[in-house]
């Protein structure tokens, strides 16, 4: 039985049986004849069904006739007429599964989350797949995200959706309703995207870079966390700061709970930033989010007052590290007189401030521009309009805000299309520089092939020589014989390198590529494959 026949028993349920069954059939002395039929076959009997299982879509049964006889027809024609050919005429893809904010409910965010903890420990599974090289998981509160390098789209993709199932109990129905797929270069551009905060609810936040960035950290040293992967996530880190730097879409509120603190902060005078004393009325959703912005600002210390203590509890817990002082309801006009600015966020469908509350008040220091101020963002609105009639303060409701966030909201957009402009930009270069990855093989290829003639050849020299030699010769002769090689592949070794910046350079590296492919009978695409055949062997063997 021939080498390849021998290899294609021991890889049985691997996805290149096809290869290896053809290899077989043509190095077979049998003047019999094969028919394959690219049909599907649940019960895999034998060594033809599991190569013909390989293209499942196939419904109408097509036959291949292969004459071992014909010296003519050669074992990558054959190949190329098998269903792996698409293994070796494409090169892998990038791929995304995704289920994110805008797609996914919380509930089931909440079942595939994975954490950082667990993400090795994911990658190395997701590299045991059949049809996946390289792995990373993106998992956050808002988002979770799969990239892979695939040998096979579709079949990657079926395999990825049903490991997401298994470890989720997510059934893949559900999955297949809300995951979103990208391949290639809208998988690249989502990631550059994600990266620079333009996928974000709030446009430009950048929290997310610093998770992508974590990705990259943890990935550091799993095996699975490849090249093309590792490079992808790295290009992301880059269009990421490059986005915030050079267009600052971060700056500029686009809620009305960051508006409030925005408008506050640009009220006061700045030296008082850091001592101003802050009011919280109301510890709701809105009301929270005013503190976390509070906090984002810099401000350390606030009075929070609430019906019940529990929520403010929940929140001093969130933020340990700021002084979140409880009062109840019953004091706030006794907070209010110690407050240089109030925020008002409650369900009250009553004013809780009048003009006659606010004129008895003691009235605030010149060091935060002697006015107090209200800042109202409830509707009904918290804080009477009649209380701007001081002169001793000031009130913004939430029209006020509005006008901020639209603002700000515009100037985002405009800026959001300028970071669209880098990620183009930066995509083209990240999908250069993988094109330019395709030469490397052929690079290693070539030394090898150069390497076995040296050493045969100085092998004959040598043994010519006769056994006297002296070690000092012997050496002579050797580094004589590797400074002729490499002086003669360095030509062809500058051909084959790119920086992949340049398209017409990259074009016509690879058309050297393809050439040193012929000439010397490289067959780069077929080592490759069964390499990877390989090294999944050996995956499984561990």
């Amino acid at each position: 039985m021939s080498v390849s026949s021998s290899l294609a028993t021991s890889f049985t349920g691997l996805k290149f049986e096809t290869h290896l069954f053809l290899n077989s059939v043509s190095s077979s002395r049998s003047s019999s004849q094969y028919r394959i039929y690219c049909k599907p076959s649940r019960g895999r009997r034998s060594l033809i069904q599991r190569a013909a299982s390989l293209n499942p879509r196939c419904e109408v049964a097509s036959e291949a006739v292969v004459d071992t006889r014909s010296s003519s027809v050669s074992a990558l024609e054959q190949l190329k007429t098998s269903a792996a050919d698409r293994y070796t005429k494409e090169r892998s893809s990038i791929v995304v599964i995704g289920l994110s904010i805008h797609t996914t409910p919380v509930d089931m965010r909440e079942k595939l989350a994975i954490p950082e903890a667990e993400w090795p420990r994911a990658i190395g599974e997701l590299c045991n797949l059949n049809h996946i090289e390289e792995a990373a998981v993106l998992s956050t509160c808002n988002r979770m995200e799969i990239y892979v390098v695939a040998l096979s789209q579709h079949r990657g993709v079926k395999e990825v959706t049903e490991w997401m199932s298994k470890t989720s109990g997510v059934p893949v129905s559900e999955l297949c309703h809300h995951r979103f797929l990208l391949y290639n270069k809208d998988a690249t551009q989502h990631l550059f995207e994600v990266s620079a905060g333009l996928d974000s609810l709030v446009l430009g936040e950048g929290q997310i870079l610093a998770q992508v960035k974590q990705v990259v950290k943890v990935g550091q040293g799993v095996v699975g966390f490849g090249r093309n992967i590792s490079g992808l996530f790295k290009h992301a880190i880059t269009v990421g700061k490059r986005v915030r730097t050079e267009t600052n879409i971060a700056a500029g509120a686009v809620s009305v709970s960051s508006a409030a603190v925005e408008l506050a902060l640009m009220k006061l005078p700045e030296s008082s930033h850091a001592t101003a004393r802050m009011l919280v009325i109301g510890a709701g959703k809105m009301g929270k989010l005013v503190i976390k912005h509070l906090v984002a600002k810099g401000c350390r210390k606030m009075v929070v007052m609430n019906r019940s203590e529990e929520r403010v509890a929940a929140i001093r817990e969130e933020m340990k590290d700021v002084e979140i002082i409880y009062r109840p309801l019953t004091e706030m006009l006794a907070c209010a007189a110690e407050a240089d600015v109030v925020f008002t966020s409650t369900a009250s469908e009553t004013p809780l401030f009048l003009k006659e509350h606010a004129k008895d008040l003691h009235a605030v220091g010149q060091d935060v521009g002697g006015l107090r101020l209200f800042v109202d963002i409830s509707v009904p609105r918290n804080v009477g309009a009649c209380v701007s009639e001081l002169e001793t303060a000031r009130v913004y409701n939430v029209d006020d805000l509005k006008e901020v966030v639209a603002a700000n909201k515009e100037d985002r957009l405009r800026k959001a299309m300028e970071a669209q402009a880098i990620i183009m930009e930066e995509s083209k270069q990240f999908e250069a520089w993988r094109d330019s990855l395709e030469t490397v093989p052929t690079i290693k290829k070539l030394r090898a092939y150069a390497e076995r003639i040296r050493v045969a050849e100085l092998e004959k020299c040598l043994s010519k020589m006769g056994d006297d030699i002296s070690k000092k010769t012997r050496r002579a002769v050797d580094d004589l014989s590797r400074g002729i090689v490499n002086k003669l592949l360095h030509g062809p070794m500058q051909h084959l390198r790119c920086d992949g910046s340049d398209s017409r350079t990259l074009s016509e590296t690879l058309e050297n590529m393809h050439a040193l492919n012929r000439m010397f009978s490289l067959e780069t695409d077929i080592s490759l494959l069964e390499e990877k055949i390989r090294a999944k062997v050996e995956q499984a063997q561990k």
